[in-house]
């Protein structure tokens, strides 16, 4: 059996804890041990070994992915991380993977979504191993049996039982609120966007049925099949329009997390139905999701069924039952170009990340954090020097072919033109306040000269 993981969404209705170049994947919450990424390959990981998963994702997360992977201790494959040129929804990724791993031979292969929140793991496991036999002749979903009436997932209505499952009869959109209490006493499902095939069953209806993804592919490299080819869904594509289709009933906790009301769902609460991921002060509130990135107080009173996420450049408060709409907030701050649309205050980088601590019109400072053996670019900027304060640890440094110690307590000045490298050299994480001076302070002031990690882009 393979595995496919779909990493390449940015979450954007999760602003702004999720940001397009940090999406919801790949965050860690408070008390997460590990990423909802992390915890997709997990999973993964009880139903076949690390090479026989693939996972589809594109350049400005291909470092992100890989460090997850050697955080779970795991070796990360580049031939297993398949990077799209463009994003093109979900059809064109999943027939990118399909046709990589058929360059071996045909195979039964699971597709996953990488920020999908299940338990029941045990539950989950035995599911996707009892449709196997159902791949012979068909495509498999997976679809949830829902607990109450929810109109952020699309539904699924079961209809001949074959073997584990049954052929699909329809798919229903994501409905209106009385819809979903009728498909729920129809004993219809939530559809999961998880799926189960072979790949020459798969290969078979895509060329039937989405014929110009099949050609395309077939006549063109990689990066001009992105180019051309139409953005669309595996649902819209192939799923609402087989005859092959069945489904599998899955039994489990599960959630996307597609938006605050989602997310609300899946954590403990308080007596008063309250979640509260800071120090609790709360006075007659009920029904509150409250989720801050530091120490900071959040006091809420005489309030309920609020949306209060407070990161440290951006807050958002809204009515629960409103959580949907984020999205027009993330439309208006793309419109206007604003970078909080994108970026955290904290970046993560292959080598560690950096966070932006205070900036100015000439000036920006940042805390730097250098992984053991890791090292950035030797690199140089045109337009800032850079004054460097070590906090922790022992830094290597070298500046225009010079390499020397600086420890902690001690400070140094690169110049702006020198060639210049930071690296940590120990074996616990390096520490560095970095000072930038200079009229232009953006990352794409960045010449790179030689980089461990083959970037020839500022991610």
């Amino acid at each position: 059996m393979k595995v496919i993981i779909l990493a390449g969404g940015n979450g954007t209705r999760l602003w702004p804890l999720s940001r397009t170049n940090y999406p919801k994947q790949f965050l860690k919450l408070k008390d997460m041990n590990k990423s909802i990424f992390q915890m997709t390959l997990d999973r993964s990981l009880k139903l076949t070994a690390l090479n026989d998963i693939y996972i589809i994702t594109n350049e400005k997360y291909k470092f992100l992915v890989m460090g997850q992977i050697e955080e779970l201790g795991y070796e990360a494959s580049k031939n297993n991380i398949l990077i799209e040129p463009l994003g093109k929804n979900t059809l064109p990724a999943i027939y990118y993977g399909v046709k990589e791993i058929q360059r071996e031979k045909d195979e039964v292969v699971v597709v996953f979504p990488s920020d999908h929140l299940i338990k029941d793991e045990a539950s989950f496991t035995d599911t996707i191993f009892k449709g196997i036999g159902l791949t012979n002749n068909y495509l498999v979903t997976f679809g949830v049996k829902p607990n109450k009436p929810h109109t952020g997932y699309g539904y699924i209505k079961p209809g001949q039982v074959i073997g584990e499952g049954s052929k699909v009869d329809e798919f229903k959109e994501k409905p209106e609120y009385l819809s979903a209490q009728l498909y729920l006493e129809k004993g219809y499902l939530w559809n999961s966007g998880m799926f189960m095939f072979r790949t020459d069953v798969f290969a078979e209806e895509i060329k039937k049925y989405s014929p110009i993804i099949y050609n395309l592919f077939n006549n063109n490299d990689l990066k001009d099949f992105f180019e051309a080819v139409p953005s669309i869904s595996i649902d819209f594509g192939i799923m609402e329009k087989s005859q092959r289709i069945a489904v599998i009933p899955m039994d489990v906790k599960w959630s996307d997390l597609g938006s605050f009301d989602s997310f609300y769902e899946e954590f403990p609460k308080d007596k008063n139905g309250n979640i509260n991921f800071g120090k609790d002060n709360l006075v007659e509130s009920k029904n509150n999701l409250i989720y801050t990135d530091n120490d900071k107080v959040v006091a809420l009173i005489g309030v309920n069924d609020l949306i209060v996420i407070d990161e440290k450049d951006a807050l958002l408060i809204c009515k629960k039952d409103n959580a949907q709409k984020v999205k027009k907030v993330v439309e208006k701050l793309k419109s206007s170009g604003d970078p909080r649309l994108d970026n955290h205050l904290t970046t993560y980088r292959p080598w560690g990340s950096y966070t932006i601590l205070e900036e100015g019109l000439f000036y920006k400072i940042k805390r730097i954090t250098v992984l053991p053996d890791k090292k950035l670019s030797y690199q140089l900027h045109h337009h800032r020097s850079e004054h460097w304060i070590v906090v922790k640890g022992t830094a290597k440094v070298t500046v225009e072919g010079e390499e020397f110690f600086v420890r902690s307590g001690e400070s140094t000045y690169v110049k702006t033109g020198f060639k210049h490298r930071l690296e940590n050299p120990g074996k616990v994480n390096l520490e560095v306040i970095e000072v930038q001076l200079g009229e232009y302070l953006e990352e794409n002031d960045i010449v790179r000269i030689d980089d461990d990690f083959g970037r020839n882009s500022n991610y």
